[in-house]
């Protein structure tokens, strides 16, 4: 389990125990200016930290710090204006189902953070076990657990919901930086049983009309690519609604004997990035049949 410590004024998270991993809670949704600060905090606050990762905050994508650093990737959209993004940006099909939505009944609002929002998405989440082929880690929650976990950096984030007949069938969680050049798309989700609405398109229309709406400069939709891994739907998607990819360096930075021997021999990294991706692919598949068969009979109700 990670640990949360206070350095600074900043929240890091802790993970690992052989290894221990420090980087910002909520990390590519908060950013670190000064470094040194930081490190120097890390060093002295009594808990054992090996490395301190971070990211770089758009739109910088050139290395401005000394650090070690490996290049990561964001699945970017720059904002300008929400008709810009409509008519020159966004994909002829995703534009299509973004007003299919509409003519469906789907209507879109920015809504507080309450108990009703929070049952809705505890139903969209409890809807079915299995989301991308792979086990959803949100099923099954109960209504507190699902409060608590979308309460982060509530006094920030926005929150955009998908109604269709006042039932809620879809919700994003928009998080901005600190400074309201980027936000986060840390939830976007919407109900299996309603994907014929196609909400999914609307949501993300409404994302970018709200970050147009308060000057924010970058809509980030997590990683353009993951690895190793072949295209899939996620990327087309993106694609698809004027996201492209933006490499930006991570940067690493030992703080002990242990943090440097594990820069140097790639211990960082999880175990699955370095399955060479013929074998993943067929690692994956071999869990989407398992858990479909595990979970065949809820499936045949959704």
């Amino acid at each position: 389990m990670a640990k949360l410590i206070s350095v600074r004024d900043k929240e890091i998270q802790i993970d690992g125990r052989i290894l221990r991993i420090a980087q910002l809670h909520g990390d590519r949704y908060r950013f670190i200016d000064d470094p040194e600060p930081i490190i120097d905090g890390l060093r002295r606050s009594g808990s054992r930290v090996d490395l301190l990762t971070f990211a770089q905050r758009l739109p910088e994508s050139q290395p401005k710090f000394s650090y070690a650093f490996e290049w990561d990737n964001y699945a970017v959209l720059s904002i300008t204006t929400f008709e810009n993004w409509w008519k020159n940006e966004l994909g002829f099909k995703a534009r299509n189902k973004a007003k299919q939505a509409e003519k469906n009944g789907v209507i879109l609002r920015e809504v507080p953070f309450d108990d009703a929002l929070v049952a809705g998405i505890q139903g969209i989440y409890n809807e079915c076990p299995i989301r991308q082929r792979r086990r959803f880690p949100h099923y099954g929650k109960d209504f507190e657990t699902v409060r608590r976990e979308e309460a982060t950096f509530l006094n920030s984030s926005i929150f955009i919901g998908a109604f269709f007949e006042e039932m809620l069938i879809g919700f994003v969680k928009l998080v901005p930086d600190e400074t309201s050049t980027q936000a986060g798309l840390m939830n976007i989700i919407s109900m299996l049983k309603h994907r014929d609405k196609v909400p999914q398109n609307a949501l993300i229309a409404h994302a970018v009309r709200a970050c147009a709406a308060r000057g924010i400069r970058y809509l980030v939709y997590s990683k353009f690519d993951y690895g190793k891994k072949e295209r899939d739907g996620l990327r087309d998607f993106k694609e698809r609604n004027g996201f492209r990819r933006v490499d930006t360096p991570r940067y690493y930075v030992p703080l002990t004997a242990i943090g440097r021997v594990a820069l140097r021999l790639g211990l960082h990294h999880n175990m699955s990035e370095r399955i060479p991706e013929g074998v993943a692919r067929r690692l994956r598949d071999f869990r989407a049949d398992w858990y479909e068969r595990r979970y065949r009979s809820v499936l045949e109700e959704t």
